[in-house]
C-alpha cells in the first residue's frame, strides 16, 4: 500500500510538470528537461502503483513512512529539470534547491537568478505552491486512495500540534483547503497585475507568498521593484497565508465567533504588531521617515514570521536589536494549519501557559493548574506532546549546529543558516543574508541542510521515524476465519 500511494504521488508530480513545460513552450525554450523527467516519473509511478492492494488501510506508522518517502522522492525527481537544462548542473545543488522549493524554505545556492530559463524559474517557484499546503493533501484532494485512514497522512504532513477534519471525509477536507488556497492565490495574482507587475512575475511572487516560500525571479527579490504597492500586497498576503486555514473555512460557513475568539490568531497578530513597531522605531534613523520605516519593517516582519523569506531591504545591515527580533521570529513561525513553518504560534502559547501553570504549582503544590487553549482545557497528552516536540527540536538543532560548525563559517552565519533552514525561512544573516546565498557550503553541508529543511517542514517526526527499524517491520494481518 505504501508503494501504491507513492506511485500515485509520482504520477501526480509528472502531471504537475505540464505547467512549467507550457511556460517553456510559450517562451520558446526546450521542453526536454520536463519531458524526460515526466517520462521517468510516469515509468516509476506505473511500476509502483500499477495495482491497488486489496487492503488499502494506512495506519499511523504507514502514514509517517509515506509522507517522508514521498517528500524525499518528489525532491529527488524534481531536481532533474534543473540538471537536464544545465541551469544547475551539479545534482546536489539541484536537490538542495528543489528541497528548498517543496519545503517552502526559499534558501538558494544560485548567485544569479535572472539568467535562468523561464520554464525552470516557473518550476522552481511552483514547487512552493505545491509544497505549501502539502504534497499529500494535494494528492488526497484529487485522488482519494485509502479506505478512511487518510487522517494518518494528514496528521503526518500538516503542520501544527493537532489536526482535525473540517468535514466527515478527509478527501473533502483536502478539497476545501486547496480550494481556499487556490482562490487566495488567484486574488493575489490579480492584485499584483493590477499594480503593473507582469503576469509571469505575478505568478512567481504569488506562488512564493501562498506557499510562504520566498523564491523570486529577481536577484534582489521583491526589493527589485522598489514599489510600495507591491510591498503592501505581498506583505498582507504573506500574513494571510500564515493564518490557520480552518479559520477561512469558518468564515465561509459564517462561524465568525470562532474566528474572532481564536487565541492563536490574536497572539499571531499581536506579535506582528509589536515587532513592526519596535523595528520601525529602531530603523527610523536609517530611512529618515516614519512611512518608509513602517513599510520596510512591516514587510520583513511579515516575511520572517510567516517563514516566507522575501526581502525588500538588506536587513543584514539593520541594528542588532532589529536583527535580534527577526531571529526570534524565525523560531516563532506562523499559525498551525497554515503554510508557514517554524515552531508555530500555537505551540509557543501552550508552552508559555504550561510553564506558568507549573510555576503556580511550585507555589501551591495542591492546586489544580489547568492549561486552557482556544477556550478549552488541554489534556495532559496534548501539553506533553508540545514539550516532546520542543525537546526533540532542540536536540536536532543542537546536533545539526555542531556538525555545521565544521564548515568553518562564523557563528552567526552557521546559527542563522541552520535556523533559516529548519524553520523553512531561507535567508539568515551574514553570508546567508538576504543578499547572500548558500553556494559556499560544501556538498555534505547542503545535504545536511536539506535534511533539516525536510525535518522542519514535516514537523520532525516523519523524517526521524523513517530511520527507525520498527517502522519497517512487516505487519502480520490475520485473515478472518470462514
Amino acid at each position: 500500500m505504501i508503494g501504491y500511494v507513492i506511485g500515485r504521488i509520482l504520477l501526480t508530480e509528472a502531471a504537475l510538470l505540464v505547467l512549467p513545460a507550457v511556460t517553456a513552450l510559450a517562451y520558446g525554450e526546450s521542453l526536454r528537461p520536463f519531458l524526460l523527467t515526466a517520462l521517468l516519473l510516469v515509468a516509476v509511478g506505473l511500476i509502483m502503483g500499477r495495482k491497488k492492494p486489496i487492503r488499502t488501510a494506512l495506519y499511523a506508522r504507514d502514514g509517517f513512512a509515506v509522507v517522508a518517502l514521498a517528500w524525499l522522492l518528489m525532491s529527488a525527481f524534481g531536481a532533474l529539470p534543473f540538471v537536464i537544462s544545465g541551469d544547475i548542473p551539479f545534482y546536489v545543488d539541484a536537490f538542495f534547491e528543489t528541497v528548498s522549493g517543496f519545503t517552502t524554505t526559499g534558501a538558494s545556492i544560485l548567485t544569479e537568478i535572472e539568467p535562468l530559463h523561464r520554464g525552470i524559474l516557473f518550476w522552481r517557484s511552483f514547487t512552493h505552491w505545491v509544497g505549501g499546503m502539502g504534497v499529500l493533501v494535494f494528492v488526497m484532494a484529487i485522488l482519494p486512495m485509502t479506505d478512511g485512514h487518510g487522517m494518518h497522512l494528514m496528521r503526518a504532513e500538516v503542520p501544527g500540534p493537532s489536526v482535525g477534519k473540517l468535514v466527515s471525509r478527509m478527501s473533502d477536507t483536502a478539497k476545501i483547503l486547496y480550494g481556499i488556497y487556490l482562490v487566495l492565490t488567484v486574488i493575489e495574482i490579480v492584485l499584483l497585475m493590477a499594480g503593473g507587475m507582469p503576469l509571469f512575475d505575478s505568478c512567481i511572487h504569488a506562488f512564493g507568498s501562498a506557499g510562504t516560500g520566498g523564491f523570486s525571479n529577481r536577484n534582489l527579490s521583491v526589493g527589485a521593484y522598489d514599489n510600495a504597492y507591491f510591498d503592501v500586497v505581498i506583505g498582507v498576503f504573506m500574513l494571510l497565508f500564515g493564518v490557520n486555514f480552518n479559520l477561512y473555512y469558518f468564515l465561509l460557513i459564517k462561524r465568525f465567533k470562532d474566528v474572532f475568539h481564536s487565541e492563536e490568531l490574536r497572539a499571531y497578530l499581536g506579535i506582528v504588531a509589536a515587532a513592526v513597531i519596535a523595528i520601525a522605531v529602531d530603523i527610523l534613523h536609517i530611512y529618515g521617515s516614519v512611512g518608509k520605516s513602517l513599510r520596510y519593517a512591516f514587510f520583513q516582519v511579515s516575511s520572517i514570521i510567516t517563514t516566507t523569506g522575501f526581502a525588500t531591504a538588506d536587513f543584514n545591515s539593520w541594528p542588532t536589536f532589529s536583527k535580534g527580533i527577526l531571529v526570534v521570529l524565525m523560531f516563532v513561525g506562523a499559525c498551525a494549519g497554515s503554510t508557514g513553518g517554524g515552531v508555530k504560534v500555537a505551540r509557543v502559547v501552550i508552552l508559555v501557559k504550561s510553564s506558568l501553570a507549573d510555576m503556580r504549582k511550585m507555589l501551591h503544590p495542591n492546586a489544580i493548574a489547568t492549561v486552557r487553549f482556544e477556550g478549552k482545557p488541554l489534556t495532559e497528552r496534548s501539553v506533553r506532546g508540545v514539550h516532546v516536540f520542543i525537546s526533540v527540536y532542540v536536540l536536532v538543532f543542537a546536533v545539526s549546529f555542531l556538525l555545521l560548525t565544521l564548515e568553518g563559517f562564523d557563528l552567526i552565519t552557521t546559527f542563522t543558516a541552520l535556523a533559516a533552514c529548519i524553520n523553512n525561512i531561507g535567508p539568515g544573516l551574514e553570508v546567508v543574508g538576504p543578499m547572500g546565498n548558500y553556494a559556499q557550503f560544501s556538498p555534505w553541508a547542503k545535504l545536511l541542510l536539506s535534511f533539516n529543511m525536510l525535518v522542519g517542514r514535516l514537523e520532525i517526526f516523519p523524517m526521524l521515524l523513517l530511520c527507525a527499524p520498527s517502522i519497517w517491520k512487516r505487519r502480520i494481518v490475520r485473515q478472518p476465519s470462514r
